[in-house]
């Protein structure tokens, strides 16, 4: 067996790289999706991150604390926050109050240290990562603040398990609408009567994986308990708020009630006195009813999904998982199967070895071992090696990438249950192969296996059905095509092996094109326009206009009424759908993309029925014709017919005119918001733009469709290193492929070669014998490839896709220029290696005659 190993040492060591190859991308890829979760899972863990988050519009009391914790293993901590502006620009900032008491949501330090005095301040590690700010300088929030003081001493930067992404930071009502960093004082400095914020976490969930369905449903229903105890809460708190205010009105109405008495005593009658101090009674009034909702406690609830770039950074790592149960298998499949081939090659080659031990006595068991030996040796430091390499590397590399802008504790274990799949394959294709033929030569006798196999008889191809074609070919190239149809096996292997790495490559390609171009698409083609300022109030002179109209950017804008709501059909609900209505049905074209997904027309609102994005029409399993309900976030319900379905790859939309709105709905849809056409801005230039609206333009905030396009490409981002770890692993396995292929090629017709040689053919002529063949089957290969890449791609893209994103099969050129390109260059390198080894062919022990 090691006389074997050593004389066939380049056959070996292809055998073992294929197998690693496979397993190695296998196990590597199916291993970052788990990688990715238990890395976020130990950090939330060790930061103590909370389950659950409560805002509250009257603050909250030692009472309220109590009040969560009425529910079996909550723990509640009550934390003053509030949005600010601060710094040179007047940032937004997502002010915390520091309390060292507090164990949830605990800050991880980068550099410095918390605070200690009243006048240090934690800064957000973004802050001096993107924003330059440093240890030791002095940061000045806005007088807007009300703060105790102003100016705070910058002592330390760290991350915060409620931000895991850094490019994402929420949104906010002061500033320009965007928070850029959060940061942390001292409790006491927060000038806050009571607390804002109430974290809420469950001691049995901590140990759960944030991104299972059972976390989900745990934390819905303790949500739904927190809320069953605090809607009783509220009540008690809102009472007691009107206590404390009523005194003073209760005095102003004593006071009315007795003016009233003096007006009746002095001769009036009841109804006159009334109406004499009926306009301090309306006041009085209108004050109680200001009173009264001032005062009126409600909730604003969010659990981990709703922290800003958590749900972005669980559907990255599905995505991931998505890809790993489709790229890999296909790529574990391509090695397994010329593995198989490769190892039933081996066999039949070594029939006169089998023959001879047969004739010398040995048993079948005996012979068939040495065979199953050197293919289990392979197979096992295949897998073994393919296994670890795969296991502890990839997943470190997307974490380290991940790293760069999320906190994350790298968290990797061995995956044992690919381990165990990678070897039953591993054995399967080597060990399997080796039986398989093994058992099927020690079938026939010695003096059988002894003499060579017949060789295949020559049949017409095809081509030679083709006669003006058949005789412009010279008679190397007739010899080649012939044999190339000869040996069907042969030519089925190359081409598959070809086709596969070929198809791998282009499916990277196309992973990170697609998913790149749904913001492309979305932000290119369907949205016209560059800023969506949401408006205080509907005036057609609004002062937002004026604004917009003096900005050197302008272009145009339309104003549209946009709320946001659910629909349901056929048993199914979309959550969360933004639902445009545009005052003027013509101008919403300069602005919105509407295109049939059946023919690519332009869509026309109509007075009746809705248009509905294409995503959400998936998902609710509706076509046009059929009926869906509608309920907005104000409660207003109806239904409508869809009239169409329009082309769109991010968000959920349904789209209604003026009329189709009334409707549904009974009413007039206020105009709430402008789209906004803008020409080229610098970030700067937004961040002013937007400032100015909210200060002065009575808005109640500005989002760029720059800022969603960015978070997309992001996230496309986030897979180039995976990407090119495919492309690279493709390639690798493609080369050695085709070079296993051509010296199983060379070694089974060495005989052959060796008689042209003798006959007289020149090394150039015998090497092109063979490539010539390699040519053909590679261009085939490459042509097939195109078309295995892109079902490849359309498949893992179904398969990847998101709730809110659909990604658009698209592969650019480059993708196919460097999958050819690398098939062609491996050929040419297999080809000079070819020629090399058949310069030194031994001729005349080649055609020695077995016997």
């Amino acid at each position: 067996m090691w006389r074997n190993i050593r004389g066939s040492l380049g056959r070996f060591i292809a055998i073992v790289l294929i197998i690693m190859l496979g397993v190695i991308t296998f196990v590597g890829v199916k291993a970052t999706g788990p990688a990715l979760n238990d890395s976020l899972n130990k950090t939330v863990k060790d930061l103590h991150l909370s389950d659950v988050q409560l805002m509250s519009s009257t603050g909250f009391t030692k009472q309220d604390v109590k009040t969560a914790e009425k529910v079996a293993g909550a723990q509640a901590e009550a934390v003053k926050f509030k949005y600010v502006t601060g710094g040179a620009d007047s940032y937004a900032v997502a002010l915390y109050g520091y309390n060292a008491a507090n164990q949830q949501n605990q800050l991880a330090l980068r550099t410095g240290h918390l605070p200690k005095n009243r006048h240090q301040i934690v800064l957000d590690y973004r802050a001096q990562e993107k924003y330059g700010y440093h240890l030791g300088q002095h940061f000045t929030f806005d007088r807007s603040a009300k703060l105790r003081h102003r100016t705070y001493t910058i002592v330390g930067f760290a991350d915060s398990p409620s931000y895991i992404d850094s490019s994402v930071r929420g949104s906010a009502n002061v500033g320009d609408g965007t928070v850029k960093f959060f940061a942390y004082i001292p409790a006491s400095q927060m000038n806050l009567a009571t607390a804002t914020l109430l974290n809420v976490s469950f001691q049995k969930l901590q140990h759960t994986d944030t991104f299972s369905d059972q976390y989900d449903r745990a934390v819905d229903r303790r949500v739904a308990q927190l809320k069953t105890v605090f809607k009783a809460r509220a009540k008690t708190r809102s009472t007691a708020l009107l206590k404390q205010a009523a005194p003073q009105l209760a005095t102003q109405q004593q006071q009315l009630d007795q003016a009233r008495q003096q007006l009746v005593a002095s001769g009036l009658s009841t109804a006159q006195a009334k109406q004499q101090l009926q306009p301090q009674q309306a006041q009085l009034n209108a004050a109680l009813q200001k009173a009264q909702r001032a005062v009126k406690t409600t909730y604003t609830w969010q659990t981990r999904d709703d922290l800003p770039g958590f749900a972005a950074y669980g559907e990255s790592s599905d995505r991931i998982a998505a890809i790993a149960n489709v790229f890999p298998v296909f790529f574990f499949l391509v090695a397994a199967l010329i593995t198989f081939t490769t190892i039933t090659r081996m066999v039949e080659e070594a029939r006169a070895q089998i023959g001879t031990f047969k004739a010398l006595g040995y048993s079948k068991t005996a012979i068939a071992r040495n065979y199953l030996n050197y293919a289990f040796l392979a197979g096992m430091i295949g897998t073994v090696i393919g296994a670890f390499v795969g296991n502890l590397s990839l997943p470190r590399l997307v974490l380290s990438l991940y790293r760069s802008y999320i906190p994350l504790t790298a968290v990797v274990h061995l995956q044992w249950g690919l381990f165990g799949i990678s070897l039953l394959v591993a054995m399967l294709t080597t060990v399997g192969a080796a039986l398989l033929v093994v058992r099927r030569e020690l079938e026939e006798k010695p003096a059988e296996l002894m003499r060579p196999r017949s060789p295949k008889s020559a049949k017409r191809v095809l081509l030679e059905k083709i006669t003006p074609l058949w005789r412009r070919l010279n008679f190397n190239q007739k010899v080649s095509y012939r044999n190339m149809f000869r040996y069907k096996s042969r030519m089925l292997m190359t081409i598959i092996g070809i086709a596969g790495g070929t198809g791998l490559i282009l499916t990277g390609y196309g992973i990170q094109n697609s998913i790149g171009a749904s913001g492309t698409k979305q932000y290119g083609e369907v949205v016209k326009y560059q800023a969506l300022v949401r408006l205080a109030h509907d005036d057609q002179d609004h002062q937002a206009v004026k604004i917009l109209q003096n900005n050197a950017q302008y272009r145009r804008h339309t104003q549209i009424s946009a709320n946001v709501g659910d629909v349901r059909s056929h048993g199914h609900k979309v959550d969360d759908v933004n639902i445009f209505v545009p005052s003027s049905t013509k101008q919403i074209k300069q602005f919105i993309r509407l295109r049939s997904t059946e023919n690519q027309h332009a869509i026309q609102l109509k007075q009746h029925g809705v248009v509905l994005s294409e995503k959400m029409a998936q998902k609710l399993n509706v076509q046009v014709g059929d009926s869906v309900k509608v309920t907005t976030t104000d409660h207003d319900h109806g239904t409508a017919k869809v009239t169409a379905i329009t082309q769109n790859y991010v968000g959920d939309y349904l789209y209604a005119s003026p009329a189709a709105y009334r409707h549904l709905f009974g009413q007039t849809a206020a105009n709430n918001t402008l789209l906004v056409s803008l020409k080229h801005q610098t970030q700067h230039q937004r961040d002013q733009l937007a400032h100015r609206l909210l200060k002065d333009g009575d808005t109640q905030g500005t989002s760029y469709t720059s800022d969603q396009r960015q978070t997309i490409t992001t996230m496309s981002g986030s897979l180039d290193t995976v990407v090119l770890i495919f492309i690279l692993l493709s390639g690798v396995l493609s080369f050695v492929v085709l070079y296993n292929l051509t010296n199983i090629n060379v070694s089974e017709r060495i005989r052959e070669l060796s008689t042209i040689k003798v006959l007289g053919f020149y090394d150039r002529e015998v090497t092109m014998y063979i490539v010539r063949e390699n040519i053909m089957l590679t261009l085939i290969g490459i042509v097939l490839g195109y078309g295995v890449g892109n079902l490849l791609t359309a498949y893992i893209l179904h398969q990847a896709a998101t709730d809110q994103v659909i990604f658009p099969l698209t592969i650019y050129w480059p993708g196919y220029v460097v999958a050819t390109l690398l098939m062609v260059a491996f050929t040419v390198i297999v080809m000079g290696v070819t020629h090399r080894r058949l310069k030194r062919v031994d001729m005349v022990s080649a055609l020695k005659s077995n016997e």
